[in-house]
């Protein structure tokens, strides 16, 4: 039956005698309560089908989640209580510069998950063949953009936020009102993205890329101006009560009325807020509601702002995005794959057509490169940030260590999710590549090129620029460039090996194919191979420093050899002979595997 209309149980008749079906529209409450059911009979089905077929990976995301909110947790403890006991006041801060991010990053994601959403999935193809409303296609996709822009969100607020109320002593309401607080918020900066996505289709479908591009360079001169009105303050007396006003008031951009980020603030810190009597307390409860009631407000306002937009520009956007001819590849953008493909012996020319056909690719899919863009962006403002602070050796290179434990993370998320499904999207097209002069080997070892040669820029550039902000000597800048382009070979080796040994040339999905089993244990040996690299190479750099600043302390045997520059010698070659093996291995199995494949 369709989502619009209903058969009326019977047929009437016409004016001429003749007997006709009567159909009647189903009303708006209707039809959107008809996605709604058709939405959570999709999420029931896929945690039935996650519970029955993969509950390793269940297991795993489950515990790994917990592990990470409970570390999140501890730190946040201890850092409001090192922020209490300092300055209390510098907390509105942090929570509206914490907050006001998020707003941005809301507004991006959620605007570039529903462009996906409802413009390219086969999904939007077949809701548009129906008489449904268009606000309520935009409502269905809505959800689900939310949902996946929004979690992260969830992971990393809520041990903050819980954290805050422990370390204040809140009331039990406050715990109460973090999640009415947290949807809320996230409703307001989704809807605006949801809008500017289809005002974007429908009414600037020549100039959506240059648009896009506007955007992030406007957001990029924004983060950069922060950063360096954040950061231009003196070195000098940092960790101070003084150094975290300077740095901090200097934040109160973010605090503008206007804001959604300042809203949710000021009710989070209200309803935290203990009075010593109970009409404090009452009042203080009071003003927390009506912040959230202005959230809940505004929500719904834009919500019937984006609901009227979609009647009228939805079909618009679509029809002109489904009907473009594609322009003619200018030479500014053909030169550079021109460039690549000429770039060696004739011999392998094959292997770099293979190559160039996947950066063209990834140039066309937003989704890769907006998101790739986004997380490492992000990192890169985060490693400018660190240069505020004073450290000394020891602990800078700590930091510098965990920095690179954490570019090889989201390094293997990204091969997890984009590098894995590579072969296993090749299936549609496998007949094709079956017939050009081209031997199977040399796929895999092009979307091993690409990944690599892909990551290995960005990845090295950001460690660079963390050491650089540190300060560390060269020395151990250099091991920890040599354990960057360690974990990008072996990290590319293990996704593009195992996805080789177990394709699913049937799927079409990249999502369900990284998020089956084959992509569950490429994240998995993953997360040892970067956790075995980071601990290997960090103990002897790490002994060499506090030898070299505090002496050899007592230390003898095994610790005083790890220590000097032959332990830190060895540990490079450990970290090297791990990295080829992990690159190596995914791949004679993936290339042994991909030969004899059938499809």
């Amino acid at each position: 039956m369709p989502a619009r209309a209903a058969t009326h149980p019977g047929p009437s008749p016409a004016l001429d005698g003749t007997a006709v079906w009567c159909c009647r529209l189903l009303s708006v409450d209707a039809e959107s309560g008809l996605f709604l059911r058709l939405r959570t009979r999709i999420a029931w089905a896929l945690c039935r089908t996650m519970l029955t077929t993969a509950r390793l990976r269940l297991s795993l995301v489950v515990l790994l989640s917990g592990m990470f909110w409970g570390a999140l947790y501890g730190i946040f403890v201890e850092a409001f209580a090192f922020l209490d006991a300092l300055h209390a006041e510098v907390i509105s801060l942090l929570f509206n510069a914490f907050f006001s991010s998020l707003l941005v990053m809301l507004v991006f994601s959620t605007g570039i998950l529903l462009y996906g959403g409802m413009y390219c999935s086969p999904e939007s193809r077949l809701l548009m063949t129906l008489p449904a409303r268009e606000e309520a296609i935009f409502s269905h996709a809505f959800r689900e953009a939310v949902w996946f822009s929004s979690w992260g969100f969830i992971l990393l607020g809520s041990p903050m936020l819980v954290a805050y109320g422990v370390v204040r002593g809140a009331p039990w309401t406050y715990f109460a009102l973090l999640l009415p607080f947290m949807v809320a918020f996230v409703v307001v900066p989704a809807t605006v993205g949801g809008i500017a996505c289809m005002a974007m289709v429908a009414w600037l479908p020549r100039l959506r890329l240059h648009a896009l591009s506007i955007a992030l360079a406007a957001a990029c001169l924004g983060g950069c101006w922060l950063a360096w009105s954040t950061l231009s303050t003196a070195r000098a007396d940092s960790m101070s009560a003084a150094w975290f006003e300077q740095t901090l008031s200097r934040l109160s951009i973010t605090e503008q009325k206007l804001l959604p980020s300042w809203w949710l603030s000021s009710g989070l810190l209200e309803a935290a807020r203990a009075g010593t009597t109970a009409g404090e307390a009452r009042a203080a409860l009071a003003e927390a509601a009506k912040f959230l009631a202005l959230l809940v407000a505004n929500g719904m306002l834009l919500q019937l702002l984006a609901g009227r937009l979609a009647r009228g520009a939805y079909r618009l956007g679509y029809s002109q995005l489904a009907g473009e001819v594609p322009a003619r590849r200018r030479r500014r953008i053909g030169w550079f794959d021109q460039m690549l493909v000429n770039l060696g012996p004739a011999a392998g020319r094959p292997l770099r057509l293979l190559v160039v056909k996947d950066l063209r690719l990834f140039r066309r899919d937003i989704s890769q490169w907006s998101q790739f863009l986004i997380f490492f962006g992000l990192l890169g403002f985060y490693f400018w940030n660190i240069r505020s602070f004073n450290y000394n050796n020891t602990y800078a290179s700590m930091i510098g260590f965990l920095n690179l434990a954490v570019v090889g993370l989201i390094l293997s998320t990204f091969t997890t999710r984009f590098v894995f499904p590579m072969i296993s999207l090749e299936g549609r097209r496998f007949w094709i590549l079956g017939l050009l002069p081209v031997h199977r080997d040399q796929i895999v070892w092009s979307k091993f090129l690409f990944s690599f040669l892909g990551g290995l820029l960005p990845c090295c550039g950001l460690v660079l620029l963390s050491d650089t902000m540190l300060g560390l000597p060269r020395q151990t800048l250099l091991v920890h460039e040599i354990c960057c382009v360690t974990l990008c070979m072996g990290l590319c080796g293990i996704a593009v090996g195992l996805g080789a040994r177990m394709p699913d040339l049937r799927e079409a999905s990249p999502s369900k194919i990284s998020s089956g089993f084959g992509g569950t244990l490429s994240l998995v040996i993953s997360s040892l191979f970067i956790m075995v690299v980071v601990v290997v190479a960090a103990l002897p750099s790490h002994l060499f420093l506090v030898a070299s600043a505090l002496g050899p302390v007592g230390q003898r045997g095994l610790l005083a050899w790890a220590s000097t520059g032959q332990g830190i010698a060895a540990s490079l070659s450990i970290v090297v002979a791990t990295g080829a093996l992990a690159t190596v291995v995914p791949l004679w199995l993936g290339l042994r595997s991909f030969r004899r494949l059938e499809p």
